[in-house]
């Protein structure tokens, strides 16, 4: 006997629209200030005489330390609503900011880069987000709500993106990063649209209510669960080492830094509508294949785009293909997370899940420079990109989009 979830409803002034554009901004905010850092690589090394692999790895353990602290944060938004984690991330987010403008030696730029924005980012990402809106909204809108604060957090990007440039130019990159510390700070009374209402319970199930251990054992001890989490490394890997290194690359190539900022723009630009489509789709079509289609797609495109001669024209077309690749993945990874175990600890499961997608991104920021560091180029993370991007389109096929059964017997 599968459970039968119901969303949480806001009443008064939260209205579905509410909490969807609230819930949007934050995810802009969220999202927006992290995918610029890799701008700042270059001036920060050159100013205080750090090698690439130093700025990565306080960026690798930045990735880390978000989704370690993603599953716990889930399980506090599930169990008490997400302002809390909102209100704490957003400190933390904003403090790291702040503390990386003046970061004047590798340990300081490891606390404040890696460790604050880290633990900040996993209170304020667009996982806590997309976890109050299957909640909040009605079920007929999940699917594309996922994809609406996915895409959200993908303008955050490219609004950002060209925002560092010219507040670079204007105010310097210490100023720039300072005036993105104050910035984050607006998420905090934003998240008050996705307050859970006093009144609520737990979601309404034919069975007994779910515990934390519960949940964990049947998520952990499902195949479909598992084939999930180990296919989403390969986006984390892709995505934050495209987002760090990819203005280096460009650079390294001979284009100007100007095209490397317009390059993350346009992901994120294009995202929007690779996001929207995502969630789109995620209704109309089995979402493992369209995961296998997406990853194998980005495989392709990174194939082609190494192997061309470079120019701002390849560079920011390949921004635009990578873009609507580019976090399309998570509308119907979460929404893989909700069909198989309803939304009662979607933003705990889906955590862990983000976990293994930080994972990646752990590994895809440091080992990029690493091997830039050793061998002056990035051929070989280039090429292990496309090798992971394969391996996840074959591990998503058999993935089976049906709910759990649980036994009422099981669940008493």
């Amino acid at each position: 006997m599968t459970s039968v979830p119901s969303q949480i409803r806001a009443p008064g002034w939260r209205t579905p629209l509410v909490i969807m554009v609230c819930g949007c901004l934050i995810a802009v905010i969220g999202f927006g200030p992290r995918a610029t850092l890799g701008l700042f690589l270059t001036p920060m090394t050159a100013e205080n005489g750090w090698s690439r692999d130093v700025f990565a790895l306080a960026l690798a353990t930045q990735m880390l330390l978000w989704g370690a602290g993603q599953p716990f944060v889930g399980a506090i938004a599930d169990r008490f609503g997400p302002v809390l984690v909102m209100w704490l991330g957003a400190v933390l987010y904003a403090a790291g900011l702040a503390w990386m403008a003046f970061a004047t030696s590798a340990g300081e730029l490891f606390l404040s880069a890696g460790v604050l924005i880290g633990f900040g980012l996993a209170g304020t990402s667009f996982t806590v987000v997309i976890g109050a809106f299957g909640k909040l909204l009605p079920p007929q809108w999940r699917s594309m709500s996922f994809g609406a604060g996915t895409a959200a957090g993908s303008f955050g990007q490219f609004l950002f993106s060209p925002l560092a440039v010219g507040l670079t130019q204007g105010a310097g990159w210490q100023g720039a990063l300072v005036l993105f510390a104050l910035v984050v700070l607006l998420i905090m009374p934003l998240s008050l649209a996705l307050a859970r209402p006093r009144d609520a319970v737990a979601p309404v199930q034919a069975t007994a209510p779910q515990s934390v251990r519960h949940a964990l054992g049947e998520a952990f001890g499902h195949g479909s669960y598992l084939l999930l989490v180990l296919g989403y490394f390969t986006c984390g890997f892709q995505v934050f080492f495209i987002a760090v290194h990819l203005p280096a690359y460009l650079v390294d190539r001979g284009l100007s830094a100007d095209i490397g900022a317009w390059a993350i723009g346009i992901i994120g630009l294009f995202n929007i509508i690779g996001s929207l489509g995502a969630g789109y789709l995620g209704d109309k079509m089995p979402k493992r294949y369209l995961l296998a289609i997406i990853y194998l797609l980005r495989s392709l495109a990174i194939l082609v785009f190494i192997n061309l001669p470079a120019s701002p024209a390849l560079a920011l077309t390949f921004a635009a293909i990578i873009g609507l690749l580019w976090l399309s993945t998570v509308p119907p990874t979460q929404g893989l997370v909700a069909v198989m175990f309803g939304t009662r600890w979607l933003t705990m499961l889906a955590g862990f899940a983000f976990f293994s997608h930080q994972v990646g991104g752990f590994l895809g920021v440091w080992l990029g420079g690493v091997i830039y560091e050793r061998t002056g180029a990035y051929d070989a993370i280039w090429y292990f990109a496309i090798l992971l991007g394969i391996l996840s389109a074959l591990i998503n096929l058999p993935i089976v989009e049906k709910p759990v059964e649980r036994p009422a017997a099981a669940a008493a």
